[in-house]
């Protein structure tokens, strides 16, 4: 009988998994069986057909325990260096436990910064979806090595939901110590009632997670719930699910309880709605070539270019107009205005001679594109 969990890992092309550090290393040790379980399971979804993402926390537990720093608080070029040391131990726990799989892995830090920038927004989409295609897993963590306050995620559930946006992935599972949302904390009461379904994040599920620090917060349930918002808002659903056991993503697919933040709409039509509320800062003017081409769902090439308009950056909101100024499509630049005007009209084999390095195939691809 097919469940939520099924359903919808079952359809989903593209999975992200969050995995948070006291499942992941105890007593400043790394939890190798259940790693290798883990490794398991992302197999499994591989031979299903479906390309897997892994955001891991863990870092600076396991150098807490090379380095053998105390328990507690760290300052933060302690915290920092703790986290160098040990991001080498669990790149190479993950390279270690996949490998028997035939599963090479990347290790991919990212910071706010990398999200919230429009130019390395794109960098970082090219490349997790470059590593996707090619069958490699990323694993991604917060660089803690390098960041500060003002430029920190904060918590590995809002950075999966993140990456889960910016890749479009269709499910994101956080392996959490509980299993789902429930009405109230069900460690303090016993007539907590479980939700296995949540198709809006309301005022009222908001306060069922109570203020974080406070005596109704339970397992970080506030910071889950907006990387629930996140990914539903970026048409992925979420689920919460308990972690501690082995193979927990195959439990999920046996029927183990959890919660599912489900979304509206499906990635790809979610991001065009992202990119269509955009304030525009450019103009590209393009043929009627070119405009059929784009109705006809491909991307836009430099030759089918005639002007640009404003001075845009790689990664800026565009207009796309065709030739009797009609509004064709809105899109993410895949070059700058400057570069742009370098090289419109011209054939993409032509790029790097003009520029003098080599340049994207699409001017705007049509995966950053609204028609």
């Amino acid at each position: 009988m097919e469940t939520l969990s099924t359903g919808i890992l079952g359809t989903a092309k593209v999975v992200v998994l969050k995995i948070g550090s006291a499942l992941l290393v105890q007593n400043g040790a790394l939890q190798e069986a259940w790693l290798g379980s883990i490794a398991d399971d992302v197999a499994m979804l591989k031979a299903q057909g479906k390309a897997v993402l892994v955001v891991s926390s863990g870092s600076i537990a396991l150098g807490r325990g090379v380095l053998g720093l105390a328990d507690g608080d760290l300052p933060l070029e302690l915290a920092q260096a703790a986290a160098a040391v040990g991001q080498i131990k669990l790149a190479h726990a993950y390279q270690a436990a996949l490998k028997p799989h035939g599963i090479e892995t990347a290790q991919v830090l990212l910071t706010l910064e990398d999200s919230q920038n429009r130019r390395r927004y794109l960098n970082t989409r090219a490349t997790l979806n470059a590593l996707l295609g090619l069958g490699v897993v990323p694993i991604v963590n917060e660089n803690d090595t390098v960041a500060t306050d003002e430029i920190r995620y904060g918590d590995n559930d809002r950075l999966g939901a993140q990456v889960a946006s910016l890749i479009g992935a269709e499910a994101l599972v956080l392996l959490s110590d509980v299993d789902g949302l429930y009405s109230a904390d069900p460690r303090k009461n016993p007539n907590a009632v479980h939700f296995t379904e949540i198709n809006e994040i309301t005022s009222e599920i908001e306060d069922m997670a109570g203020d974080p620090g406070s005596a109704g917060a339970s397992g970080g349930m506030r910071t889950k719930l907006m990387a629930a918002r996140i990914a539903m808002d970026a048409g992925c659903a979420m689920a919460i699910a308990k972690g501690e056991k082995m193979r927990p993503v195959q439990g999920l697919l046996a029927g183990d309880r959890c919660t599912w933040f489900k979304a509206k709409h499906d990635p790809a039509s979610a991001r065009k709605r992202w990119i269509s509320a955009m304030k525009m800062v450019g103009v590209v003017s393009i043929d009627a070539g070119a405009a059929r081409a784009l109705h006809g769902g491909k991307s836009l090439l430099p030759a089918g270019v005639r002007a640009t308009e404003g001075d845009f950056e790689r990664g800026d909101p565009v207009e796309i107009r065709g030739p009797e100024g009609d509004l064709v499509a809105t899109g993410l630049a895949g070059y700058s205005a400057q570069e742009a005007r370098q090289i419109m009209g011209m054939q993409s084999a032509d790029i790097e001679a003009q520029l003098g390095y080599k340049g994207r195939t699409a001017l705007i691809h049509r995966d950053d594109m609204a028609i």
